[in-house]
Protein backbone atom coordinates (compact mmCIF):
# COMPACT_ATOMS: atom_id res chain seq x y z
CA UNK A 1 0.00 0.00 0.00
CA UNK A 2 0.99 3.63 -0.88
CA UNK A 3 2.00 5.89 1.99
CA UNK A 4 0.13 9.20 2.99
CA UNK A 5 1.98 11.71 1.12
CA UNK A 6 4.29 14.39 3.67
CA UNK A 7 2.42 17.22 2.29
CA UNK A 8 -1.28 16.18 1.11
CA UNK A 9 -3.45 18.33 -0.68
CA UNK A 10 -6.98 18.28 0.68
CA UNK A 11 -9.08 19.44 -2.26
CA UNK A 12 -7.33 16.97 -4.09
CA UNK A 13 -7.80 14.30 -1.77
CA UNK A 14 -11.43 14.82 -1.25
CA UNK A 15 -11.77 15.16 -5.37
CA UNK A 16 -10.29 11.56 -5.72
CA UNK A 17 -12.46 10.19 -2.79
CA UNK A 18 -15.26 11.42 -4.30
CA UNK A 19 -14.98 10.23 -8.13
CA UNK A 20 -13.92 6.56 -6.53
CA UNK A 21 -17.62 7.01 -4.47
CA UNK A 22 -19.34 7.73 -7.45
CA UNK A 23 -17.81 5.03 -9.38
CA UNK A 24 -18.12 2.08 -6.69
CA UNK A 25 -21.54 3.40 -5.00
CA UNK A 26 -23.40 5.16 -7.64
CA UNK A 27 -25.42 8.30 -8.05
CA UNK A 28 -25.07 10.60 -5.15
CA UNK A 29 -26.66 14.41 -4.12
CA UNK A 30 -24.53 17.06 -2.64
CA UNK A 31 -25.47 16.38 1.07
CA UNK A 32 -24.59 12.77 0.62
CA UNK A 33 -21.20 14.10 -0.51
CA UNK A 34 -20.61 17.04 2.16
CA UNK A 35 -21.54 14.09 5.14
CA UNK A 36 -19.10 11.47 3.32
CA UNK A 37 -16.43 13.72 2.83
CA UNK A 38 -17.53 15.24 6.17
CA UNK A 39 -17.09 19.07 4.63
CA UNK A 40 -19.36 21.77 4.29
CA UNK A 41 -22.28 21.02 1.67
CA UNK A 42 -21.01 23.99 -0.52
CA UNK A 43 -17.17 22.47 -0.72
CA UNK A 44 -19.16 19.36 -1.83
CA UNK A 45 -20.86 21.70 -4.43
CA UNK A 46 -17.56 22.86 -5.82
CA UNK A 47 -15.92 19.49 -6.10
CA UNK A 48 -18.59 18.03 -7.96
CA UNK A 49 -18.68 21.09 -10.01
CA UNK A 50 -15.21 20.54 -11.04
CA UNK A 51 -15.29 17.15 -11.55
CA UNK A 52 -18.63 17.60 -14.17
CA UNK A 53 -16.05 20.10 -15.71
CA UNK A 54 -13.12 17.50 -16.21
CA UNK A 55 -15.45 14.42 -16.97
CA UNK A 56 -15.36 12.50 -13.95
CA UNK A 57 -18.95 13.44 -13.11
CA UNK A 58 -22.21 14.43 -14.77
CA UNK A 59 -25.51 15.93 -13.33
CA UNK A 60 -28.85 14.01 -13.68
CA UNK A 61 -32.20 15.72 -14.40
CA UNK A 62 -33.28 14.31 -10.93
CA UNK A 63 -30.10 16.79 -9.55
CA UNK A 64 -28.11 13.67 -8.55
CA UNK A 65 -24.56 13.21 -9.46
CA UNK A 66 -23.08 10.41 -11.19
CA UNK A 67 -19.98 8.96 -12.54
CA UNK A 68 -19.05 10.82 -15.97
CA UNK A 69 -17.20 8.89 -19.02
CA UNK A 70 -13.86 9.37 -17.88
CA UNK A 71 -14.50 6.85 -14.99
CA UNK A 72 -14.64 3.18 -16.57
CA UNK A 73 -17.42 1.23 -15.08
CA UNK A 74 -16.10 -0.15 -12.03
CA UNK A 75 -16.35 -4.26 -12.03
CA UNK A 76 -19.55 -5.25 -9.96
CA UNK A 77 -19.32 -6.97 -6.35
CA UNK A 78 -21.98 -9.37 -5.11
CA UNK A 79 -23.99 -7.01 -3.45
CA UNK A 80 -25.09 -3.37 -3.94
CA UNK A 81 -22.57 -1.00 -2.07
CA UNK A 82 -24.27 1.36 -0.50
CA UNK A 83 -26.37 -1.34 0.51
CA UNK A 84 -23.53 -3.25 2.20
CA UNK A 85 -22.31 0.00 3.62
CA UNK A 86 -25.69 1.11 5.18
CA UNK A 87 -26.34 -2.10 6.94
CA UNK A 88 -22.74 -3.01 8.24
CA UNK A 89 -21.94 0.12 9.31
CA UNK A 90 -23.77 0.14 12.75
CA UNK A 91 -22.68 -3.02 13.46
CA UNK A 92 -18.93 -2.54 12.46
CA UNK A 93 -19.21 0.79 14.89
CA UNK A 94 -20.23 -1.29 17.75
CA UNK A 95 -17.64 -3.83 16.83
CA UNK A 96 -15.09 -0.90 17.10
CA UNK A 97 -15.93 0.17 20.17
CA UNK A 98 -15.97 -3.32 21.85
CA UNK A 99 -12.54 -4.30 20.44
CA UNK A 100 -11.05 -0.73 20.60
CA UNK A 101 -9.51 -1.61 16.84
CA UNK A 102 -10.48 -0.40 13.60
CA UNK A 103 -13.24 -2.13 11.89
CA UNK A 104 -12.86 -2.40 7.89
CA UNK A 105 -16.22 -3.89 5.28
CA UNK A 106 -14.91 -5.16 1.82
CA UNK A 107 -16.38 -6.48 -1.25
CA UNK A 108 -14.29 -8.26 -3.83
CA UNK A 109 -14.35 -6.92 -7.05
CA UNK A 110 -12.55 -9.44 -9.73
CA UNK A 111 -9.08 -9.72 -8.48
CA UNK A 112 -9.89 -6.09 -5.73
CA UNK A 113 -10.69 -6.04 -2.27
CA UNK A 114 -12.43 -2.59 -2.53
CA UNK A 115 -12.98 -1.05 0.96
CA UNK A 116 -16.32 0.37 1.37
CA UNK A 117 -16.51 1.49 4.75
CA UNK A 118 -13.99 1.64 8.04
CA UNK A 119 -15.37 2.67 11.54
CA UNK A 120 -12.08 3.41 13.53
CA UNK A 121 -10.97 2.60 16.76
CA UNK A 122 -10.46 5.89 19.21
CA UNK A 123 -7.31 4.80 20.18
CA UNK A 124 -4.52 7.46 19.31
CA UNK A 125 -2.42 4.80 17.66
CA UNK A 126 -4.77 3.57 15.13
CA UNK A 127 -5.72 2.32 11.69
CA UNK A 128 -7.39 4.70 9.72
CA UNK A 129 -9.85 4.81 7.32
CA UNK A 130 -9.51 2.88 4.15
CA UNK A 131 -12.61 3.70 2.76
CA UNK A 132 -12.94 3.96 -0.49
CA UNK A 133 -9.49 2.23 -1.25
CA UNK A 134 -8.57 -0.70 -3.25
CA UNK A 135 -5.84 -3.60 -2.99
CA UNK A 136 -5.14 -6.44 -4.12
CA UNK A 137 -7.54 -9.42 -2.99
CA UNK A 138 -5.03 -11.94 -2.31
CA UNK A 139 -3.10 -9.99 -0.25
CA UNK A 140 -5.35 -8.70 2.72
CA UNK A 141 -7.22 -10.76 4.85
CA UNK A 142 -10.88 -9.95 3.97
CA UNK A 143 -9.72 -10.30 0.36
CA UNK A 144 -8.67 -13.78 0.96
CA UNK A 145 -11.73 -14.61 2.51
CA UNK A 146 -13.87 -14.11 -0.61
CA UNK A 147 -11.41 -15.48 -2.54
CA UNK A 148 -11.49 -18.77 -0.39
CA UNK A 149 -15.75 -18.84 -0.83
CA UNK A 150 -15.33 -18.66 -4.84
CA UNK A 151 -15.05 -22.19 -6.79
CA UNK A 152 -11.66 -22.98 -7.31
CA UNK A 153 -11.70 -23.16 -10.94
CA UNK A 154 -13.24 -19.13 -10.36
CA UNK A 155 -10.09 -18.38 -8.76
CA UNK A 156 -7.92 -20.21 -11.19
CA UNK A 157 -9.82 -17.84 -14.29
CA UNK A 158 -9.02 -14.88 -12.00
CA UNK A 159 -5.36 -15.52 -11.71
CA UNK A 160 -4.13 -17.97 -14.36
CA UNK A 161 -2.77 -15.22 -16.96
CA UNK A 162 -1.30 -13.00 -13.54
CA UNK A 163 2.16 -13.90 -13.49
CA UNK A 164 2.94 -12.11 -10.51
CA UNK A 165 0.75 -14.29 -8.13
CA UNK A 166 1.87 -17.80 -7.02
CA UNK A 167 -1.34 -19.77 -8.22
CA UNK A 168 -0.13 -22.81 -5.81
CA UNK A 169 0.82 -20.76 -2.66
CA UNK A 170 -2.55 -18.74 -3.33
CA UNK A 171 -4.61 -21.91 -3.38
CA UNK A 172 -2.98 -23.32 -0.30
CA UNK A 173 -3.66 -19.93 1.10
CA UNK A 174 -7.46 -20.56 0.42
CA UNK A 175 -7.91 -23.87 1.60
CA UNK A 176 -6.31 -23.06 5.14
CA UNK A 177 -9.51 -19.90 5.29
CA UNK A 178 -11.80 -22.20 4.61
CA UNK A 179 -10.81 -24.46 7.22
CA UNK A 180 -9.97 -22.05 9.72
CA UNK A 181 -12.95 -19.93 9.04
CA UNK A 182 -11.21 -16.63 9.19
CA UNK A 183 -7.54 -15.11 7.33
CA UNK A 184 -4.66 -13.12 8.60
CA UNK A 185 -2.88 -10.38 6.40
CA UNK A 186 -0.07 -10.11 8.71
CA UNK A 187 2.10 -7.27 7.29
CA UNK A 188 1.58 -8.19 3.67
CA UNK A 189 0.12 -4.97 2.12
CA UNK A 190 1.59 -2.39 4.72
CA UNK A 191 4.01 -2.86 7.17
CA UNK A 192 3.40 -2.12 10.74
CA UNK A 193 -0.64 -3.42 9.77
CA UNK A 194 -1.80 -6.86 10.99
CA UNK A 195 -5.69 -7.35 10.13
CA UNK A 196 -7.88 -10.33 10.43
CA UNK A 197 -11.33 -11.15 8.47
CA UNK A 198 -14.86 -13.17 8.20
CA UNK A 199 -16.75 -13.70 5.53
CA UNK A 200 -20.59 -12.23 5.66
CA UNK A 201 -23.36 -13.99 4.22
CA UNK A 202 -26.16 -12.74 2.43
CA UNK A 203 -29.88 -14.38 2.76
CA UNK A 204 -29.30 -17.00 -0.40
CA UNK A 205 -25.77 -17.91 1.94
CA UNK A 206 -23.44 -16.38 -0.31
CA UNK A 207 -20.29 -14.91 1.00
CA UNK A 208 -20.71 -10.95 -0.55
CA UNK A 209 -18.27 -9.21 1.85
CA UNK A 210 -15.97 -9.36 4.60
CA UNK A 211 -15.76 -7.74 7.96
CA UNK A 212 -12.38 -7.62 9.08
CA UNK A 213 -10.30 -5.90 12.06
CA UNK A 214 -7.33 -3.72 11.56
CA UNK A 215 -4.77 -3.02 14.07
CA UNK A 216 -1.36 -2.16 14.69
CA UNK A 217 0.68 -5.04 14.24
CA UNK A 218 2.23 -4.09 17.82
CA UNK A 219 -1.20 -4.79 19.23
CA UNK A 220 -1.41 -8.52 17.76
CA UNK A 221 -1.43 -10.91 20.08
CA UNK A 222 -2.00 -14.75 18.64
CA UNK A 223 -3.46 -15.77 22.48
CA UNK A 224 -6.21 -12.55 21.92
CA UNK A 225 -7.29 -14.51 17.92
CA UNK A 226 -9.58 -16.19 19.24
CA UNK A 227 -11.80 -13.89 20.72
CA UNK A 228 -11.14 -11.70 17.83
CA UNK A 229 -12.98 -13.91 15.28
CA UNK A 230 -15.41 -14.54 17.58
CA UNK A 231 -16.52 -11.10 18.02
CA UNK A 232 -16.30 -11.03 14.04
CA UNK A 233 -18.25 -13.57 13.56
CA UNK A 234 -21.08 -12.32 15.42
CA UNK A 235 -20.97 -9.15 13.98
CA UNK A 236 -20.97 -10.50 10.66
CA UNK A 237 -24.14 -12.58 11.74
CA UNK A 238 -25.93 -9.43 12.51
CA UNK A 239 -25.21 -8.05 9.52
CA UNK A 240 -26.07 -11.02 7.04
CA UNK A 241 -29.91 -10.70 9.70
CA UNK A 242 -30.09 -7.13 7.86
CA UNK A 243 -28.96 -8.03 4.78
CA UNK A 244 -31.33 -10.89 4.78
Amino acid sequence: MEKEPPYPITSVDHALHLALLLQQEGPLRVSDAARRLEVSVSTAHRLLAMLVYRGFAQQRPDRLYEAGDVLRPAAATAAPVALLRRVALPHMEALAQHVRESVNLIALAETEARFVATAESAQVLRVGSRAGRALPAHLTSGGKVLLAALPPEDVTALYEADGEVDLPRLRRELGLVRRRGFAINDQRTEAGLTAVAVGVQDGGGRCVAAVALAMPSVRFHREALPEWVRALHITAADIARELG
